[in-house]
């Protein structure tokens, strides 16, 4: 997740009410799907949301990014300005406009089209970005290129099921979400403990109100994946929507003991004061 990703999801209650803005899928039932949409969402394009984010950078680094795409819209050396693209998605990753970064890394491979690592950066940038995006337009558009770039990887090495599910929570999003959700379970047919395969269906899980079902998915997550902190918290988060009162108590006392964010403690304890 992404940072699944479905989705990058951050700790608290706020997060778990976001989840509610995603697409109602059913993910472990034979039931049908429905997706929720904006008719009001304006559609950008990749060189549109770059400019929007002009004035955005920080003074010091508005200047630098300047030099940088100089550099990249010169007619000199192809690595000097796939360097410059690289340097600019760093400039723009550290200030959170992710889908600038990932439109840079995209104008790197364009420089270098068969560098698979540039080609996985770019995917996973977009990856990033289509995490945070909350327009309808922006996210299928980042999904669309998170496929192609993600999938260009896995044509050439299928075992890359970090990847592939990457891949598979854009389809979750789109038009026809059970395409991601069979894909997700083909990853944890080949690989029952794949950390980001478990995580992500219990969020989905989560996200359709099938809490039982969360429930389980997290604790095969924490069972395998002890450390996932983001899995101990939802499953806590899972029995208390469940309401199992004991289990959910003592499952976020469990988080208590294993992080010291404030964020995430503040949002336990209202947890805690509401069993």
């Amino acid at each position: 997740m992404k940072k699944s990703q479905l989705i990058l999801i951050i700790l608290g209650i706020v997060t778990v009410a976001g989840l509610y803005a995603l697409p109602k899928v059913v993910v472990d039932n034979e039931a049908g799907t429905t997706t929720v949409s904006d008719p009001n969402a304006a559609e950008t394009t990749a060189a549109d949301v770059t400019e929007m984010h002009e004035n955005e950078l920080s003074s010091d680094n508005r200047s630098q990014a300047d030099e940088l795409k100089s550099t990249l819209n010169s007619g000199g050396e192809s690595s000097q300005r796939i360097e410059a693209a690289k340097n600019l998605a760093k400039i723009y990753q550290k200030e959170g406009l992710f889908d600038s970064a990932a439109y840079y890394l995209g104008e790197a491979v364009e420089l270098n089209p068969t560098d698979l690592g540039l080609i996985e950066d770019a995917g996973k940038a977009y990856y990033e970005a289509f995490s945070f995006a909350l327009d309808k337009t922006k996210v299928e558009n980042l999904a669309a290129s998170t496929r192609t770039y993600l999938n260009q990887v896995l044509e050439k090495d299928p075992s890359r099921l970090d990847l592939k599910t990457k891949v598979a929570m854009t389809y979750v999003s789109s038009a026809n979400p059970m395409q991601g959700i069979s894909m997700m379970r083909e990853i944890l047919e080949a690989d029952p403990q794949n950390e980001d395969g478990l995580f992500n269906m219990g969020i989905l899980s989560m996200q359709s109100g099938q809490y039982k079902k969360a429930a389980e998915r997290f604790e095969e997550l924490v069972k395998y994946h002890p450390d996932n902190l983001q899995g101990q918290f939802y499953l806590a988060v899972s029995y208390f929507e469940s309401n199992e009162k004991n289990k959910a108590k003592a499952q976020f006392e469990e988080v208590k003991k294993i992080t010291q964010d404030p964020m995430i403690l503040e949002s336990v304890q209202s947890y805690l004061d509401r069993l």
